[in-house]
């Protein structure tokens, strides 16, 4: 807790590329939110890029690791004045920073009353903080899980409080191998968010056992930790480290079926023309493609339902399935 808020003062104080990851191109109304966050909140935060779904309008969401508050107040005006976010921090400076400015943001955005709150607690136990099973559409999170020694206790929890057919999209640091135990006990390498890194094929077996789909990679880009006395703790060539943007759907049994034929409608404000689902669908407005099994349940159970048609049949059961890695 004293890196963040502490030593690390604003984004200029990080000393890996880590936390300064760019994402793919932002919608013009997600653009246009940022620069309407207070300029404290903008500074005090630490996450990778942006972190902000597709379809949010009147959705309940969940921020792990909400910090300064950036990516709620940004979600706030996405999800309109009827939505809600929430966001959980363990980090007192950080929490504190983010509720100080909940009433200049409401003035801003023209909101009645809040639609956003700032609790301090931990990912792994979301009930101590009072959020109840099947609360919320989306959970998000921007480059803290790496932070939380049981990652499978946070993936739990987020599996929990999800609504049958809801989305846990979230970016963070993963190895290409298992780290040594001198990168895990590193306590820079720790706050730079390198040292408690998953090694990705364990998000893979995590997510199935708690509860979620296969995940679902949407970008992925290398870091660079560009401070020698860093890369040589780390080793060269040993291990390499990327920014991954990960989509996981908490799908119910009764929606799982065969694979489909779907249809996208262009009803999503901001991506009209063609919906970047994730690394292997792209969804161009009228275009009819086919889904894997896996996909077909994801579209059919969840909040994107109504911007598809959705067809029974299709693609072999075997198409694409595994290739997101």
């Amino acid at each position: 807790q004293d890196y963040y808020g502490k030593e690390l003062q604003k984004l200029e104080d990080l000393k890996t590329s880590v936390c300064v990851t760019s994402a793919r191109p932002l919608p013009k109304a997600v653009r246009d939110a940022l620069e309407r966050v207070h300029e404290e909140v903008v500074a005090r935060y630490y996450g990778c890029g942006l972190v902000i779904p597709e379809c949010l309008e009147s959705c309940r969401i969940l921020d792990l690791g909400s910090g300064s508050g950036r990516d709620c107040y940004l979600l706030s005006q996405l999800v309109g004045e009827q939505g809600h976010v929430t966001g959980i921090d363990m980090t007192k400076n950080q929490v504190e920073v983010a509720r100080k400015h909940i009433a200049w943001h409401m003035d801003k955005f023209g909101y009645r009353k809040p639609n956003v709150e700032f609790l301090q607690g931990y990912m792994e136990k979301l009930g101590d903080a009072g959020l109840a099973d099947e609360s919320y559409d989306i959970v998000v999170s921007n480059c803290v899980i790496n932070l939380a020694p049981d990652k499978r206790a946070v993936l739990r929890e987020a599996c929990r409080v999800l609504k049958p057919g809801g989305e846990m999209y979230f970016s963070d640091v993963y190895a290409s191998q298992q780290l040594s135990e001198a990168v895990r006990k590193h306590r820079v390498l720790w706050g730079e968010c390198l040292a408690g890194a998953l090694y990705w094929r364990d998000l893979y077996s995590i997510a199935e056992e708690v509860g979620f789909s296969s995940p679902c990679l949407v970008t992925a880009s290398p870091i660079t930790i560009g401070n020698k006395e860093l890369e040589d703790i780390v080793g060269e060539g040993n291990c390499h480290f990327v920014s991954a943007t990960f989509r996981l759907f908490k799908v119910p049994e009764s929606s799982r079926a065969g694979p489909g034929q779907v249809i996208y409608n262009g009803g999503i404000v901001g991506h009209e023309r063609e919906l970047v689902f994730d690394a292997n669908f792209t969804f161009k407005e009228g275009e009819v493609v086919d889904v894997d099994a896996e996909m077909a349940a994801i579209l059919r159970s969840s909040r994107f339902a109504e911007e598809f048609l959705i067809r029974d049949g299709g693609a072999s059961a075997a198409v694409l399935q595994g290739s997101c890695c």
